[in-house]
């Protein structure tokens, strides 16, 4: 587990979900990190920033018009402020050159993070939903190395295709799922926060924003869950989370919309 360590005002969101069809999402995004710029010393955006990602080459090469649009917003903001980029169950693929080319810099799966509200754990999420047996163990694969590279060796029509099938073959796999199993498991939740010292873990993934209050090895600790984006269906939702000497704070749907949906 790595450390880092961000001063003045620090702002967290996760689960944006960028892609090709949901512009309306995106331009909520921009506007966020329009916000962002002028707020905020530091961003730190906690995975699934993306529907998908097939590859940096992908970005960096001859990117789609959406694509280039945000990782042109992406790249204003870094110039403004510090950006830090975390990987998620679907953007797991984010690489060292993309986040160059950026101007911002790679998080590790769990972060020791120390700002004015305090040090907390920070994370995608994903890892803690442990009765998911089935997705641990995908999880496992798709992220060993040896997986990756041979990813990331096929054309890139071949990675489209891959990823499509992915997506589709996830979204069924949940409608048998039930929502407790997709959550996340209370005692790794409480092993994590034992593991790091810390007594507050900040998470999105499973798109059910809230704070929870929980014990942790005889220690009161709190569980901060980030919101998913979508402002392609009304009424719209989004938000994110504020660290700074007043303590953690959600804004959800501030000033962007408003409701939720469980899932990943």
């Amino acid at each position: 587990m790595s450390e880092l360590a961000l001063p003045g005002t620090v702002w967290i969101a996760s689960d944006i979900h960028l892609g090709e069809h949901n512009p309306g999402t995106a331009a909520a995004f921009f506007r966020f990190l329009e916000r962002a710029r002028r707020e905020a010393d530091a961003l730190v955006l906690c995975g699934d920033i993306f529907e998908a990602w097939i590859g940096d080459d992908h970005a960096l090469r001859d990117p789609p018009a959406w694509l280039a649009r945000a990782l042109t917003a992406l790249r204003d903001t870094a110039h403004d402020i510090p950006l830090w980029l975390g990987h998620g169950n679907r953007d797991f693929l984010m690489g060292a050159a993309l986040a160059r080319s950026l101007g911002a810099r790679l998080l590790d799966d769990e972060i020791l993070l120390t700002t004015a509200a305090g040090t907390l754990l920070l994370a995608h999420g994903d890892q803690y939903c442990t009765d998911d047996t089935g997705y641990q163990r995908l999880r496992r694969l798709v992220r060993a190395p040896w997986v990756q590279r041979a990813f990331l060796a096929l054309p890139l029509a071949l990675r489209r295709r891959i990823a499509a099938w992915a997506r589709a073959r996830s979204r069924r796999a949940r409608r048998g799922k039930s929502m407790r199993i997709m959550d996340v498991n209370p005692r790794a939740v409480a092993d994590a926060l034992a593991a790091s010292g810390s007594d507050v873990l900040v998470h999105g993934h499973t798109h059910r924003p809230a704070v929870h209050a929980l014990d942790a090895g005889g220690r009161a600790c709190r569980r901060f869950v980030l919101p998913d984006w979508d402002y392609d269906q009304p009424p719209g939702r989004g938000g994110w989370l504020v660290l700074d000497a007043g303590g953690p704070r959600l804004m959800l749907d501030e000033p962007l919309g408003g409701g939720d949906t469980p899932g990943r």
